[in-house]
């Protein structure tokens, strides 16, 4: 991977290229998504990982429709999307080294999809050499999406025109804190770690959807987003959305997110003092 590049270089996408992409995941979702929601059953979807790992046509046919649209859109950038990496899984180490790739989740919480809860979404995150530089968080339900690039702060659009900024809560003391944690995705030593530390914070739950997840933390809801399963179609996105709406996002060992990067926790807090609060708290998970 390249760490450094020896001129600065413009952002991925112009603003014009942007509304280009996200009018494509729009069509894409009322395309392939919505006529599917509350229609595609648990008999319909298949497993991968395990039995809660779920994918149906919609997550098949939204990443084919989106990869064919973007691949036209940027022939030169390296698409990858979830549903390939699962056929193919050595195109996960494609991304670190491509000087321009757009990683796809078609369907993020595909779980709540098939169990008909609208708590899903469309991830796209944009990297160069496995570091994020735009990421788009759009959810189907309501038709409207958080937006940042590295060079812009993160903003929530609506399909009407209507933006408004994005940004995290403020932060605060380990008892007010809120955030989502991915727990049940832990090894059973990482469980048995983090059980007794859990009370300490306000609230810790999971969603299962790191898009929704990643939209609320960048909203302010929520104060934290953490996990050791570091698929960077569920991340790449949300690391670079907190930061443009001000937070914080790095490895809990203090590295920075890069999708190179596969063992390890990922903690993304509202700010600087939150993020070591928690960072000192779990720091039983370093070892």
């Amino acid at each position: 991977m390249i760490d450094s590049l020896p001129i600065p270089l413009s952002p991925p996408f112009t603003p014009a290229q942007q509304t280009m992409l996200i009018n494509l995941v729009r069509r894409a979702a009322r395309a392939e998504i919505m006529p599917r929601f509350r229609t595609v059953t648990r008999a319909d979807a298949s497993t991968k990982s395990g039995p809660h790992d779920l994918v149906t046509e919609a997550d098949h046919q939204t990443e084919a429709m989106l990869a064919r649209g973007l691949q036209r859109m940027f022939p030169h950038a390296l698409i990858v999307g979830e549903e390939a990496v699962a056929a193919k899984p050595a195109l996960r180490d494609d991304v670190s080294e491509a000087e321009l790739a757009i990683i796809i989740d078609p369907v993020d919480g595909t779980w709540n999809f098939v169990h008909g809860l609208p708590l899903f979404g469309v991830i796209i995150a944009v990297t160069r050499y496995g570091r994020p530089v735009m990421g788009l968080l759009y959810d189907p339900i309501s038709d409207d999406w958080i937006i940042a690039d590295e060079t812009s702060p993160a903003r929530l659009e609506a399909a009407l025109g209507v933006a408004h900024p994005a940004r995290v809560s403020r932060g605060g003391e380990l008892a007010d804190l809120q955030g989502y944690m991915h727990y049940y995705l832990m090894s059973q030593s990482r469980q048995e770690q983090l059980a007794p530390l859990l009370p300490a914070v306000a609230r810790c739950i999971a969603l299962r959807c790191s898009c929704q997840e990643y939209r609320l933390l960048a909203q302010g809801a929520v104060d934290f987003v953490m996990s050791d399963v570091l698929n960077p179609w569920d991340h790449a996105a949300g690391v670079l959305v907190c930061q443009q709406a001000g937070g914080v996002a790095r490895m809990l060992d203090g590295r920075d997110y890069s999708t190179a990067i596969t063992k390890g926790v990922l903690l993304s807090a509202a700010d600087q003092a939150t993020w070591t609060r928690l960072r000192d708290h779990f720091a039983c998970l370093l070892d």
